[in-house]
């Protein structure tokens, strides 16, 4: 508790009847030391020496208060600002936790065998997959199962595939399979997402393929497409054939493809 005396007789003054010195700490040493600071309190219509002995005790409880807020400002405890009282500590970053809280979803998901796993915080995202797995410069992630025979899709040529498609926590959004028929695109016609045609583009008929394709290289978001947000998607992908196409011109105005 800070000590206050009153000191009317040490700097008489007709302006301010009563003076306060007040001891306390000064913060940011390394030892302790005492200030005193002067705290005036002016008094200009005091008729009796009761009148001025409560005044003198409200400017006593003033400064005291104003040395609680000087401790507390100074201590850390009552921020100065708005902006401190929204200020959250950020927690440390537990990859392990993380890692492992995907997992077990994807579990529960009954993701498939060597399914990679997505390390997500915020919007940063680290995708852990075994050594199987391949990286391209554009960020595409691909494993090969088999690679098959033959040669590889050209643009304008048609490929014939059965894929099945995952999110990050290795739920089914879509299969081929289930469908019941195979899908059938032609290259170089921006048909597929682009991570997509790129990990199909050296595959070779027979070849079974995983393709993890990060969300630059992904399909738009929005109600009209599986998609809700920008994540990465993993496809299985299986090639299944190659037909050559040709465009033909019907009564002059009319023309189609067909691919054999």
């Amino acid at each position: 508790m800070p000590m206050i005396f009153s000191t009317p007789s040490l700097l008489p003054n007709p302006s301010c009847p009563y003076k306060t010195f007040s001891a306390c700490p000064v913060v940011g040493t390394f030892l302790p030391q005492k200030k005193y600071i002067l705290h005036c309190c002016s008094s200009h219509n005091l008729k009796d020496d009761g009148a001025q002995t409560g005044y003198m005790f409200q400017c006593e409880e003033r400064s005291k208060r104003r040395l609680l807020l000087l401790a507390l400002v100074s201590s850390g405890l009552f921020p100065t600002s708005s902006s401190y009282a929204k200020t959250k500590g950020k927690n440390p970053y537990d990859e392990k936790r993380l890692l492992e809280q995907n997992r077990r979803i994807q579990k529960d998901n009954n993701a498939p065998e060597d399914f990679p796993n997505f390390v997500r915080e915020g919007f940063q995202v680290k995708v852990v997959a075994s050594d199987n797995y391949i990286t391209r410069d554009s960020g595409l992630i691909f494993r090969d199962f088999e690679v098959g025979q033959g040669d590889c899709p050209k643009d304008g040529q048609q490929v014939t595939f059965h894929y099945i498609g995952y999110n990050e926590s290795g739920r089914r959004i879509d299969s081929t399979y289930i469908q019941g028929s195979p899908a059938k695109i032609r290259m170089g016609t921006k048909a597929l997402v682009p991570g997509f045609e790129e990990g199909i583009r050296d595959m070779r008929p027979g070849g079974k393929r995983r393709i993890i394709i990060p969300p630059e290289l992904g399909p738009p978001v929005g109600p009209s497409t599986f998609f809700s947000s920008k994540q990465f998607e993993v496809f299985d992908v299986e090639l299944l054939g190659i037909q050559e196409c040709q465009r033909r011109t019907i009564v002059g105005f009319y023309s189609d493809v067909v691919c054999n």
